[in-house]
């Protein structure tokens, strides 16, 4: 489970020029070692991105041996890449390949309207590892046409024909994800998690066949695998060496069994050992076992994320996306937020939830500030700010679970730059100055509590099955509310004070509701095109959580709606009655989460998260005309560079900075590519 960039207008504010086709990466080492003024952490804008670029605070600081871990876990990382690009659409590899091949070759006139249209188009298309946008799921529209795409592809040799070529122009496919309510949600999306004439009913009666051993335990059936239909029988394509994705499996395979020769201890090796275990045999048993020991294995100064994860691209919850993230520990930052794992359970037992749905014995909730050092698939170049693994709940309730928040991600994010769209969504003075005072410490504080206490909160009754079967399309965005609600919840509680953590938790607290409700009512719709509805899991979360609160204060007017010289405002009155209104949600989502309530799910996310003010829409869409920053961000990553002897042994390992966005995704195409493009 995962937490993403946030877009309050405050984080916008700390968020947020032609490429040309070098390769070479002419920085050094020395990036790491400059000051803050020096290092650039912007590297280009096009559409509606911002490429940044971040540094790997401690790496001087470790070991030869700890830097070739990293080095191998990285490695592992990009040779699963083009993974997650055949299964966010199954054309997206030979798409892909033809559009660089021009890229690459074409020596026609590159000052044309419709060269700077395909450039821009392959740009969008890197960023989202495929042809659909990387939040809303749209697949992305080129703004240049049939009859030039084929001039250039005459001009380079490049060779695209049928449906790979016409799904580009055409209305076929045209979400990768779609969760609208009353339609076949897996026959209408077009991610490649299954077969393209298998449909809701067949996933969940293909499923709801399969029994685990032990029914405490279940197993995540359906996480590693395609689900297709051959002569009207349904079949698993199991991802693993031998199986679907083994020539990238067999090359992950090799740089991890690479880390485990060098690492940092026992546990974090055997739990290495069990995940090549997995790789080599995609069986489910194991996945859960090395779940177990990677859980517990909390020592050392390295860890990662590595395998077939997060289920937010699966309409139904099942599939797992391909996920990278090698993290160097920020000692200094995790002893001083280890405070939060420490008092799990008083939080636990503080909160506002039935005592029927509260663990009485929260376990083994680790938190840590982090340092990424590099990231693939799911998790590359739009990467999350915060991470809790592992997601089966059972796991999570007996042996706990580890939380981490990037610390180096969400730096590079609060010193890209500001925007000034803080200035034009606050209500007042007294907003801006909260937010300016308190706003960065208020985000991360709730990004640790949403990972280290809300999604470690709460349990399920017996019996009830996992949320994935209960709550199917609506079960990611519940899940996300809920922690955020656990987070919001406890921001505006003297605890914090207490604990150590803020000079000031009532200031805390409310620049943090200030920007939660200022951002679920209002600016995060700038990612959306006029008249769409709310689709992504995180997005609707936001939104929910925020329409609820707005509605359900009415009476006593705890969230007012001020139109001030035609335009709108949310000024919160009342940040107490507000407090309370967030205990009663959170209390409610885990009561349907516990009970496994399909129907008040859906009543919730259908009544709240979906629809938009289409008037208020329209107005943030033109009062955020005036800023030219994107609304999205993502990075490109450090390059590790091996230094080796005349044996062939690696000698010191150097950290480069890529200096464009499309050299590094060249370099990628250039040098993880194990998959054919139909697969």
């Amino acid at each position: 489970m995962r937490i993403k960039h946030l877009l309050s207008v405050a984080l916008i504010a700390t968020l947020f020029l032609s490429c040309g086709n070098d390769k070479t990466d002419k920085s050094t080492n020395e990036d790491n070692k400059k000051t803050e003024a020096d290092f650039d952490f912007n590297v280009e804008q096009f559409a509606d991105i911002k490429i940044l670029r971040y540094q790997i605070p401690g790496w001087d600081n470790l070991t030869l041996k700890e830097q070739k871990l990293v080095y191998y876990l990285t490695e592992a990382g990009l040779a699963g890449r083009d993974i997650m690009w055949d299964q966010n659409y199954r054309h997206n590899l030979k798409i892909r390949k033809a559009l660089e091949n021009i890229y690459s070759n074409y020596e026609g006139d590159k000052n044309t309207d419709n060269w700077k249209a395909f450039t821009t188009y392959l740009k969008r298309v890197w960023f989202s590892n495929g042809i659909h946008h990387h939040y809303s799921n749209d697949k992305l529209k080129p703004e240049f046409s049939q009859e030039y795409l084929k001039e250039i592809m005459s001009a380079t040799n490049t060779t695209l024909a049928g449906e790979a070529f016409d799904v580009i122009f055409n209305d076929v496919d045209s979400k990768k994800v779609n969760q609208a309510k009353g339609v076949d949600n897996v026959a209408l999306s077009a991610v490649n998690f299954y077969g393209p004439n298998v449909t809701n009913e067949d996933v969940e009666a293909f499923y709801s066949k399969m029994k685990s051993p032990n029914p405490d335990k279940p197993l995540s059936f359906g996480l590693n695998s395609q689900l297709v239909k051959e002569n009207g029988v349904l079949k698993e394509r199991v991802y693993k060496s031998g199986g679907l994705y083994g020539s990238a499996i067999d090359e992950i395979v090799k740089w991890l069994e690479l880390a485990k020769g060098v690492a940092e201890n026992k546990a974090q090796g055997d739990a290495l050992g069990l995940l090549i275990e997995y790789y080599k045999t995609g069986d489910l048993q194991t996945w859960d076992d090395y779940n177990v020991a990677w859980t517990a294995a909390t020592e050392g100064n390295v860890d990662y994320i590595n395998s077939f994860i997060e289920v937010y691209n699966d309409p139904l919850g099942y599939r797992g996306s391909y996920e990278n993230i090698v993290q160097i520990n920020d000692f200094d930052m995790s002893q001083k937020m280890a405070v939060l794992s420490e008092n799990a359970q008083w939080f636990e037992d503080n909160s506002p939830l039935m005592d029927e749905h509260k663990k009485k014995n929260v376990v083994g909730v680790t938190y840590k500030v982090v340092n990424v050092a590099g990231e693939a698939g799911d998790a590359s170049p739009s990467t999350p700010i915060g991470v809790n693994l592992p997601n089966a709940n059972w796991i999570r309730a007996a042996v706990g679970s580890k939380s981490v928040s990037l610390g180096n991600i969400i730096h590079a994010y609060n010193n890209a730059g500001s925007t000034g769209r803080l200035k034009e969504f606050v209500h007042d003075e007294e907003e801006y100055e909260l937010e300016e005072k308190y706003g960065q410490q208020a985000d991360k504080l709730h990004t640790a509590l949403h990972e280290v206490i809300g999604h470690a909160s709460g349990q399920l009754n017996p019996g009830v099955g996992e949320t994935k079967e209960t709550l199917k399309n609506y079960a990611s965005t519940l899940e996300e509310g809920r922690a955020d609600l656990v987070g919001l919840y406890y921001l505006y509680n003297p605890k914090l004070q207490e604990l150590g953590l803020v000079d000031d938790w009532k200031k805390i607290g409310m620049a943090a509701y200030d920007g939660y409700i200022r951002n679920g009512l209002m600016t995060q719709l700038i990612r959306l095109n006029l008249g769409d509805d709310v689709e992504e899991a995180h997005m609707r979360n936001r939104q929910w959580v925020s329409a609820w609160a707005f509605e359900k204060g009415k009476a006593n007017n705890v969230i007012e709606k001020v139109t001030r010289d035609g335009k709108t405002y949310f000024n919160i009155n009342d940040y107490d009655k507000l407090h309370e209104l967030f205990g009663e949600l959170l209390r409610e989502t885990q009561r349907i989460k516990s009970e496994g309530d399909f129907k008040a799910v859906e009543a919730l996310v259908e009544g709240y998260g979906v629809k938009v003010d289409q008037d208020i829409h329209a107005e943030v869409l033109e009062r955020n005309k005036q800023f030219t920053s994107a609304p999205y961000s993502g990075f490109v990553n450090p390059v590790l560079v091996a230094e080796t002897n005349d044996d062939g042994e690696i000698t010191a390992i150097k950290v480069t900075q890529p200096e464009t966005f499309d050299g590094q995704m060249l370099d990628y195409s250039k040098n993880y590519s194990f998959l054919p493009e139909d697969n």
